[in-house]
């Protein structure tokens, strides 16, 4: 398949009142100056895609004996073989050298904040009620070069990639671009959130640059690099072990609306021909491993298959929770979710608030106090964030435990029950986002004892929830007048 949109003209000379045009191939979007790239559209497509014309195998061949140019096919398989046809993720390469040209794979130096174990007896986690937020992630020193790979720190996380489920929560810093070095990760899919400077991706099957309000997700197994074309960048990775993310379903919504599948964007193919030295590393289980190859990893010429990463930009997000009278729950403004082994249970699933209209009336409209089996943890991109009177920062997470009590304060429910309620746009340029995961979240020794910017949210204000007033007593007289007309016993009183 090509990778252009233009239209060629058809007509019947014997019937000039008749004509139309047909499309040359599918229509890929065209480069701006933030992104020099171009995407292919559409969530979960299988895509074709070659940088040299007629170099894929002819249809019903994945392996001919002999590839164009003697190009070396290679597979690469994100789910089992045997797996259910909508499940089923892989992509065929073909390539200039074969992955497995390279040196023997040898351990790197240990990194302490880095972590995939969240194993109650990892002494490198810890299990915790304690609600948090971090500031920031703070900025490398001016002498130091710490590129994305150096930068993430592992804020905490559930579960182990060796048993395929559970999940991690990153957050990264860096100032330097990877030069002849290229990361995969064994362990999990990455959900990247820039906050702070674009990130140039090369990956295998193509380049994306994904700038703050967009998201991107690097599927396991894959080969990729990160160069910063603004400078220092920060912002916040999401690891998910044994899953994939996909789009929520969207029953009685219909059609549309939410994250629409030809929104995503998928890169064309592009190759590199370097035969300089090059590293490569593997994170697997947490720990970092690396070997030498003689040439690029970036060397793929075209490629088709489902298996590939993509980006989505979320201001595009159709938010629906306009209504008359009550809200809806946050999960509403779900973009992507990834299933767990428990049948109908998310491992997680991923929320953006944009600019949207609140109309509900007679309604409480700050989020209501409640308790989740779900941990939830809110990010903030950009703008400022409006569902709550806590100071939440651009660059901040905060992380409240599952079945942990949480809500607003007491001055914020003061204000939501007493005020007029009227129709008002909430979260103008600004954007946010939570995760939903669905088990207790473990947090790291970097998020609890190395990280500088750690504050308790109970610290807010004093006591965050300290003030909260019991109202009910001050109607007592009201509830006993309605006690006494029912023939119940008054509040106070012996039953008979």
């Amino acid at each position: 398949m090509g990778d252009s949109s233009e239209m060629v003209l058809v007509t019947k000379p014997s019937s000039m009142n008749k004509f139309g045009a047909s499309a040359a191939g599918s229509k890929t979007t065209a480069p701006i100056e933030a992104d020099p790239y171009r995407y292919q559209l559409g969530f979960g497509n299988y895509f074709s895609t070659e940088a040299v014309p007629d170099i894929l195998p002819e249809p019903g061949r994945n392996v001919p004996q002999r590839c164009t140019f003697d190009l070396y096919s290679e597979q690469l398989n994100g789910t089992p073989f045997v797996s259910y046809r909508d499940t089923l993720q892989h992509v065929w390469m073909y390539r200039i050298r074969p992955s497995v040209a390279h040196s023997r794979p040898r351990p790197m130096a240990p990194t302490p904040d880095l972590e995939a174990c969240f194993s109650k007896h990892n002494p490198n986690v810890q299990f915790t009620p304690l609600t948090y937020e971090w500031g920031p992630l703070e900025w490398p020193e001016e002498n130091e070069s710490v590129t994305f790979i150096q930068g993430l720190k592992t804020i905490g996380g559930w579960g182990d990639p060796t048993m395929k489920e559970g999940l991690a929560m990153h957050m990264y810093a860096c100032n330097a671009s990877m030069k002849n070095q290229a990361f995969c990760n064994n362990d999990g899919d990455f959900l990247i959130l820039p906050q702070v400077g674009r990130l140039d991706i090369q990956t295998e099957l193509g380049r994306l640059m994904v700038r703050p309000g967009e998201l991107c997700v690097v599927q396991a197994g894959l080969k990729w690099k990160v160069s910063l074309p603004d400078g220092p960048a920060r912002g916040y990775v999401h690891e998910i072990f044994g899953s994939h993310f996909e789009l929520p379903d969207l029953g009685v919504i219909g059609s549309n609306g939410l994250a629409h599948p030809r929104d995503f964007e998928y890169p064309v193919a592009a190759f590199d021909m370097d035969d300089s030295k090059w590293e490569v590393v593997y994170k697997l289980t947490g720990d970092l491993f690396s070997y030498k190859q003689s040439h690029t990893p970036f060397d793929v010429v075209g490629w088709h298959g489902s298996y590939v990463p993509f980006k989505y930009a979320m201001e595009k997000f159709v938010p629906l929770a306009c209504a008359m009278k009550e809200q809806c729950d946050p999960t509403i403004y779900t973009v992507l979710v990834a299933k767990s082994k428990t049948p109908n249970v998310s491992l997680s699933e991923f929320a953006v608030y944009t600019a949207k209209h609140i109309t509900a009336l007679d309604t409480y409209r700050p989020p209501y106090y409640h308790r989740n089996m779900s941990t939830e943890m809110l990010g903030m991109i950009y703008g400022e964030y409006h569902g709550s009177v806590r100071d939440v920062q651009a660059g901040c997470l905060s992380c409240e435990n599952s079945y942990m009590p949480h809500g607003d304060a007491y001055k914020a429910w003061k204000e939501a029950t007493t005020k007029e309620l009227k129709p008002e746009i909430m979260g103008e340029n600004a954007l946010s986002f939570m995760f939903h995961l669905n088990n207790h979240f473990s947090l790291t020794r970097f998020a609890l004892d190395r990280n500088p910017s750690i504050k308790h949210i109970e610290g807010y204000e004093g006591d965050f929830w300290d003030d909260l007033q019991g109202h009910f007593m001050d109607h007592l007289d009201e509830v006993n007048e309605r006690l006494a007309a029912a023939g119940l016993p008054q509040l106070g009183q012996k039953p008979a």
